[in-house]
């Protein structure tokens, strides 16, 4: 399935909040998994399928429940009337294709941002949708399948160190949207190494190789360009609501989160731009080669061009040309024409044409 625009044909004709999963991992495994922490311990289950009743009460502790899977919607209907989700918004969450946002819903806060992850072995930077809902008391989330870069988190909570465990579900919140962009820094960072060891490459020699990997680079800057810059806009409303789920004391992570992802998006239009500087670089040595190779041959050309002349004029079948019958005319031929040659090269090189 493209990168860039995930077919919607089939949602085509359907009314608006139906579930059409559009997306392409429909074979990944389901699961839902809970950790539910407070600062006095954690408590954590997996299911394969949703948690009972029992499972989510407890109103002293922070619920942090995440769903693998999106695909079986059936189950996302489930979860949908289990938690009183508007329709609208579980259409948006399989909806694998959406942009970026996050808004205001009834009792809540929904976010939908894009997980990346760079492939080693195609050299592409793949990405999968991930949707979380903020309420007063549980923090939604949900993966198209398993595997996140929120094991750092885990970790802290386990661990119980710092303030995650004290300072509520918005702080967890932020600190997943942290990871996230904090993996679209590191991904960056190894896509700008690239670029810039191709730009040293590209100064040493100009073959089709390096063509090659420029243009493999510039479409990936480009995606990442086209999946990040819809997150600032998210980031920056989150930073101007006034929403009553997002404590005072979080806002200040909020705005660093803010000048973070502002700045990928700076260091992704400037290896944008050092991009097409390696392009139009390349086309200048490779045009400045054939002109190199032009020239060579033009000298050449000019060169031989009298010479051809003479050799014509001598090679002409009258038989009345005087200078056939010197005794030393041959001689004197090669003489006059590598004499002319040497005056051409000499002033040539005299022009700083050679």
């Amino acid at each position: 399935m493209a990168r860039y625009f995930k077919s919607r044909t089939q949602g085509l004709g359907r009314k608006p909040g139906e579930l059409v999963f559009i997306g392409s991992h429909d074979k990944e495994e389901i699961r839902t998994s809970l950790i539910d922490y407070s600062e006095k311990g954690i408590r954590e289950d997996v299911w394969s399928d949703l948690p009972a009743d029992k499972d989510l009460e407890n109103p002293s502790t922070s619920l942090w429940l995440n769903f693998d899977g999106l695909h079986d919607l059936n189950r996302m209907d489930r979860i949908e009337e289990r938690f009183e989700l508007h329709p609208l918004v579980m259409a948006d969450i399989v909806n694998t294709a959406l942009r970026p946002k996050i808004e205001e819903i009834e009792g809540g806060i929904f976010f939908v941002l894009k997980m990346l992850r760079y492939s080693e072995s195609d050299k592409k930077v793949m990405s999968e949708q991930f949707s979380m809902i903020l309420r007063d008391d549980i923090l939604l989330t949900f993966q198209e399948y398993p595997g996140d870069v929120f094991d750092p988190i885990r970790e802290r909570l386990r661990a119980g160190k710092g303030r995650i465990r004290t300072a509520g579900l918005d702080y967890l919140a932020y600190c997943m949207m942290d990871s996230i962009i904090d993996n679209y820094i590191s991904i960056v960072e190894r896509i700008g190494e690239q670029i810039e060891n191709n730009e040293e490459a590209l100064l040493v020699n100009a073959t089709p190789e390096v063509m090659e990997r420029i243009i493999m680079l510039k479409r990936e800057i480009i995606y990442l360009r086209k999946t990040i810059r819809p997150v600032i806009e998210a980031v920056q409303f989150l930073t101007k609501c006034e929403n009553p789920l997002i404590r005072e004391s979080t806002e200040p992570f909020i705005n660093d989160l803010f000048a973070n992802i502002r700045q990928v998006s700076e260091a992704i239009d400037t290896y944008r731009e050092m991009l097409s500087e390696q392009l139009d670089t390349y086309n200048s040595l490779i045009g400045n080669r054939l002109n190199d190779i032009m020239k060579i041959l033009t000298i050449f050309s000019v060169i031989f061009i009298p010479l051809t002349f003479i050799a014509g004029i001598y090679g002409t079948n009258f038989d009345y040309i005087p200078e056939l019958h010197f005794r030393y005319g041959y001689l004197m031929l090669w003489g006059i024409i590598l004499a002319l040659a040497g005056a051409m090269l000499f002033v040539f090189k005299r022009k700083k044409w050679l």
